[in-house]
C-alpha cells in the first residue's frame, strides 16, 4: 500500500506521474494513509509473513511439484526445489533430513489464511464504499498507456541510480503503481486463496469444480507455489521502491498517518 512517484507538471512524463486528487476532496498529507489502509496493510503483512514461514515448512515435507491430480516420488516432477526434505521417503540431493514440523505449520497456515481473507474482505468492502479504489487506484484516462508506465519506470530509475529519495512534493500514486496494486488485490490474492482451497481434501469434495479449474490438486499446488513466488517478488520490489521514494517518510505515513 506504499506510495511512490507523481507530479503535477504538464509535460508527458510529469503528466503521467501527476497526483490525481480530486478538487472536491479535502486536502490531506500526500504521504499519509487512512486508518483502514494502515491497519489492513500491517495485518496483511503479518499474515503473509506467517503464511510464508509456515508454507515453507509445509513445502519441506515434499519439495517437488507436479501437474495433474496426483504426484509422488514415483512420478516425474516438473520442478525439484533444491532444499532438504523433512521426510526420508522423498529423495533429495542432501544426505540429511530437516525436522518435520508439519503439525504447527499447518495450523499456523490455516489461521493466518483466515486473517488474510477476513482483512482482505474488510479492506475490499471499505475500498468500494469509500471510493478509495476509484480515487486512489484506478488510473486516469490519460495514464492508461505504456508511455505513462515507461515514464514512471524512467523516473524511478534515475532516483535509484543517483541513490537519492524523491522530493516530498513528488510522492503520490503513479499509473504503474496503481495498475500493479489492482492486479495484486483483485487477481493475485484471490488466485492464491483459490489455489490453496483447491488443495484441501474437504473443500475438493464439496467443490470439485474448483479442483478441476486448476487441473487437479497437484496442479493447484504448483500454481499456488508460482503465485506465492510472484507475490513475494512483488513485496521485494515494493520495499525497494519505498526505500527509493523515502523510506522513513513513507513508513511514518503507513504507521501514524502522515509523513
Amino acid at each position: 500500500m506504499g506510495q511512490a512517484v507523481g507530479s503535477t507538471s504538464g509535460n508527458l512524463e510529469e503528466g503521467a506521474l501527476r497526483d490525481v486528487a480530486r478538487p472536491d476532496m479535502p486536502p490531506r498529507d500526500r504521504t499519509g494513509h487512512s486508518i483502514v489502509v494502515r491497519i489492513s496493510h500491517w495485518l496483511i503483512v503479518a499474515a503473509v509473513f506467517a503464511l510464508t514461514l509456515s508454507g515453507t515448512n509445509i513445502l519441506t515435507s515434499h519439495p517437488r511439484l507436479y501437474w495433474g491430480e496426483t504426484g509422488n516420488v514415483n512420478d516425474e516432477p516438473w520442478l525439484v526445489i533444491p532444499i532438504p526434505a523433512s521426510r526420508r521417503s522423498v529423495p533429495t540431493a542432501y544426505d540429511f533430513r530437516l525436522e518435520d514440523r508439519n503439525g504447527w505449520s499447518r495450523n499456523l497456515h490455516f489461521e493466518a489464511a483466515w486473517v488474510l481473507v477476513l482483512t482482505g474482505l474488510v479492506y475490499g468492502l471499505w475500498g468500494f464504499a469509500s471510493g478509495h479504489f476509484r480515487r486512489d487506484l484506478i488510473p486516469g484516462r490519460g495514464d492508461r498507456n505504456w508511455r505513462a508506465f515507461s515514464a514512471t519506470v524512467a523516473k524511478y530509475a534515475r532516483h535509484f541510480l543517483r541513490k537519492e529519495p524523491l522530493p516530498t512534493d513528488e510522492i503520490a500514486y503513479n499509473p504503474l503503481q496503481r495498475v500493479t496494486y489492482l492486479v495484486v488485490i483483485f487477481l493475485l490474492f484471490p488466485a492464491i486463496i483459490a489455489s490453496g482451497l483447491a488443495m484441501s481434501p474437504y473443500l475438493a469434495a464439496a467443490w470439485p469444480g474448483l479442483v478441476e479449474f486448476f487441473g487437479g490438486r497437484q496442479s493447484a499446488r504448483s500454481f499456488h507455489f508460482l503465485l506465492v513466488s510472484g507475490l513475494l517478488g512483488f513485496a521485494v520490489v515494493h520495499v525497494i521502491l519505498v526505500k527509493v521514494s523515502g523510506f522513513s517518510r513513507l513508513l511514518r505515513g503507513m504507521t501514524i498517518g502522515h509523513g
